[in-house]
């Protein structure tokens, strides 16, 4: 296996949305001062330092808006502190670690408040539910925005049902927000043009650790809509340098995908709201092997 560099040539980064006053270092201080009980400090560390401008283009979605909101997989916390200091959305979060843990649960944070400009400390309380296996515990209409961000990647057997229940919840007009790994990034067209894999690894953490199916833009656009969401936003971006295999000349590759490079940013960025009733059955596109009456095309 060679070894990846990093190439730039296409760097898709349209401007960040930094909250009125703020600066890529204020922000960065915030996610760096972050510590969550039994949690590694170097993992975090990690995480924010790779993915900090996924957070800061996941607030800019959410920045103008207000009401009731779902957080759906919260933890580390990286965006619902964000949220928490720089909209008015009142939280609410689910997380899911196994069948081991109870229904409720709680997380303590410690960070620093820009504001104040002292170390504060919160109490993130959290529904702790499979959203794959279980009913929502939310009655419809619940919500006026729902967060499903990094999560959709992750799900193993049916995501329109997970869809739909979000739809259950959210009001009529809500605003869905959803981010995702993007199939179609830069990356993983120089990998597969080295002749390399670009499926997820299997993770120790379980079936849910890994990616179990990505999406491209026009997948994504398609999935909202068959579920009865009308798209505001949909965009991708980089948020860290693409790793380049070292056996790809970059210069031979870049020229030919350049037509579409609005395409192949990192991540999907999309934001869609609550606006008609879904379709019935499943997707012939994204399903299989169910009974031919409940797939359509």
């Amino acid at each position: 296996m060679t070894t990846p560099s990093t190439v730039d040539a296409l760097p898709l980064r349209p401007p960040l949305p930094f909250p009125p006053g703020q600066t890529e270092e204020q922000i960065a201080a915030i996610l760096g001062s972050i510590e969550l009980e039994h949690a590694q400090k170097a993992e975090l560390e990690n995480y924010w330092r790779q993915d900090w401008r996924r957070f800061v283009y996941t607030l800019g979605l959410a920045s103008e808006l207000r009401g009731t909101c779902l957080e759906i997989g919260a933890n580390p916390y990286f965006t619902t502190t964000l949220l928490l200091l720089f909209t008015k959305l009142e939280l609410h979060l689910t997380n899911y670690f196994g069948p081991q843990f109870g229904t409720n649960a709680e997380q303590t944070i410690t960070f620093r408040d820009p504001f104040a400009n002292q170390p504060r400390q919160e109490v993130y309380s959290f529904a702790h539910f499979n959203i794959e296996q279980e009913p929502f515990p939310f009655p419809n209409s619940s919500f006026d925005v729902v967060l499903l961000c990094e999560v959709l990647e992750h799900l193993q057997n049916d995501p329109i049902r997970v869809l739909l229940e979000i739809k259950r919840v959210l009001k009529r007009r809500g605003r869905l927000i959803l981010t995702t790994p993007n199939v179609a990034r830069l990356e993983n067209l120089l990998r597969l043009t080295a002749g390399e894999n670009i499926y997820d690894p299997y993770s120790g953490y379980g079936p849910y650790g890994r990616h179990n199916r990505e999406y491209n833009k026009h997948d994504l656009a398609r999935l909202l809509e068959f579920c009865g969401f009308e798209l505001e936003i949909l965009f991708s971006a980089d948020v860290h340098a693409n790793a380049q295999p070292a056996s790809v000349s970059s210069a031979e590759i870049l020229p030919l995908v350049a037509f579409r490079q609005e395409d192949l940013g990192q991540y999907l960025f999309s934001r869609s709201n609550n606006a008609r009733p879904e379709r019935r059955g499943r997707p012939s596109w994204l399903y299989r092997s169910l009974p031919a009456h409940e797939l359509v095309s």
